[in-house]
């Protein structure tokens, strides 16, 4: 079965000690690409760099800080960034495909089922999806954060066997190695939640937007879905080449099982519009078993939500057990609720998702 690899690059990574895009740094990088897609692997690209490739055509001296000028910074610069990419992989034979997205392409399951069917034609096309936020229309509403959980997203949607974070150190280190001179690599996370506090840093890049600690948060929603994750340093020779055939130096984030696409959409992205608080017995049976969610095992229900809506589920004492997507309106619940008798269904097993434990 063909092999599907989702690589996300920062702009430190794809510019020079000026800020400006590094051209040779972007054709290096798709090089190794195109290596990958001759070998017969599928590839997603999900690159930074659109403000750094834009502000200087507009006259700034360097990166702005105003939203307004960053967000025109990004509408030039997305088109010249865009040019290299296809520059770049047309002299390897291959077309590339841009998408530009925002929270709410995940948040909207009718555009999260476009945008994944717009990316599995793209793939099943021998293209190559190179993938962004929308920046130039981004607001807090409705941005996605930064590339690293972008791309987490990307590769646990398209069900990635594994999603790469290239930077520009070696991989996750047990504290911050620039002030530490004995800080050690860490080779392979099984948990992220064992992780020292110390692990995680922020950004100190005048021209990037991501640390270390978006890279953990990525890591943590890829695995959850089934995605494995590896950090690597970009000025590795041949490091994405490498970190697929498991030579890089760097860090491996081992993967949970994978969920569904629909799943996924449930877990991470869709908007809950009410709260189910259950009993203990019907907690039980939903995190052990294999049962749907009845209606005798809710104990109170808030808000004001639709059928077919989704829901978060918790226990008497506030602690998250699930999601799921309600099998009746919020009228319907509480009615039952009240009643302390009805059995009939509240989440059906196939619209819930568990996350006791997680």
């Amino acid at each position: 079965m063909k092999k599907l690899y989702t690589v996300k690059v920062g702009t430190t990574s794809l510019t020079g000690p000026g800020g400006d895009i590094d051209r040779e740094k972007i054709r290096g990088l798709v090089r190794q690409l195109i290596a990958l897609k001759d070998a017969g692997a599928s590839v997603v690209l999900v690159t930074s760099g659109a403000i750094a490739a834009g502000f200087r055509a507009l006259g700034y001296s360097a990166r702005p800080a105003d939203l307004a000028a960053k967000q025109a910074s990004a509408a030039v610069g997305q088109g010249l960034l865009m040019e290299e990419y296809a520059r770049f992989f047309a002299e390897g034979g291959y077309v590339t495909g841009q998408l530009l997205l925002t929270a709410e392409d995940f948040s909207d399951h009718r555009r999260y089922k476009n945008m994944f069917a717009a990316a599995e034609t793209l793939l099943s096309r021998g293209a190559i999806p190179i993938i962004n936020e929308n920046d130039t229309v981004s607001i807090d509403e409705i941005k996605v954060g930064d590339n690293d959980t972008l791309a987490a997203r990307v590769a646990a949607m398209l069900h990635a066997d594994l999603l790469i974070l290239l930077t520009d150190v070696a991989g996750l280190y047990d504290k911050d190695p620039s002030a530490n001179p004995d800080a050690r690599l860490i080779p392979a996370v099984d948990r992220i939640e064992d992780l020292p506090e110390e692990a995680a840093g922020g950004s100190d890049s005048s021209v990037g937007t991501g640390g270390m600690a978006t890279k953990i948060r990525g890591a943590k929603l890829a695995t959850r879905a089934g995605v494995p994750v590896f950090i690597c340093s970009s000025r590795e020779p041949d490091a994405v080449i490498r970190a697929v055939s498991g030579d890089a130096p760097g860090t491996l984030f081992r993967a949970d099982s994978k969920l569904r696409t629909r799943t996924q959409w449930l877990a991470f992205y869709a908007p809950a519009a009410g709260v189910l608080v259950i009993d203990d017995g019907a907690a039980a049976a939903i995190t052990a078993g294999t049962g749907s969610l009845l209606l005798a095992g809710v104990r109170s229900v808030s808000g004001d939500f639709s059928k077919g809506d989704a829901v978060e589920i918790e226990n008497e004492k506030g602690k998250r057990v699930g999601r799921g997507l309600a099998y009746s309106d919020s009228e319907t619940m509480k009615k039952a609720a009240r009643a302390k008798k009805n059995s009939g269904v509240a989440v059906h097993r196939d619209d819930l998702f568990i996350t006791e434990g997680q």
